[in-house]
C-alpha cells in the first residue's frame, strides 16, 4: 500500500520545520523536506504526466518559501500548518485521488 502524496508532502513540511526548529541545525530541516520531496515527486510522475508532476513540486517548494514571510505575518505554526495543508490539497486532488497510471 502506497502512502499518499498529501501525506508525504505535509508531514515533510511540518517534521521538516520541527526538526530544525528543535535541534537548531536548519540543513537537518532541509535533509526532511528533501527526503519528502524526492518520494512526493516519485510517487507524482508514477501517477501523473510530467506537467502535473512539475506543477506539484513548485507548489511543494513554493509552500517551503511562502511559509517563511508568512511566519512573520501570522506566526511559524499557523504558517507551517497553511502552507502544509494547501499543499497536501493539492497533492491529493492531482495524484492521490486518482488511480495510478
Amino acid at each position: 500500500m502506497r502512502v499518499p502524496t498529501a501525506v508525504i508532502t505535509a508531514g515533510s513540511l511540518i517534521g521538516g520545520w520541527q526538526i530544525a526548529r528543535r535541534t537548531g541545525i536548519r540543513p537537518l530541516g532541509a535533509v526532511v523536506l528533501a527526503a519528502g520531496g524526492v518520494l512526493a515527486g516519485r510517487e507524482w510522475s508514477r501517477r501523473t504526466s510530467p506537467a502535473v508532476t512539475t506543477a506539484l513540486a513548485a507548489t511543494y517548494l513554493g509552500a517551503f518559501g511562502l511559509s517563511h514571510p508568512l511566519a512573520r505575518k501570522i506566526g511559524p505554526w499557523p504558517a507551517v500548518l497553511a502552507v502544509s495543508a494547501l499543499t497536501a490539497a493539492a497533492s491529493y486532488a492531482a495524484a492521490d485521488r486518482r488511480a495510478p497510471r
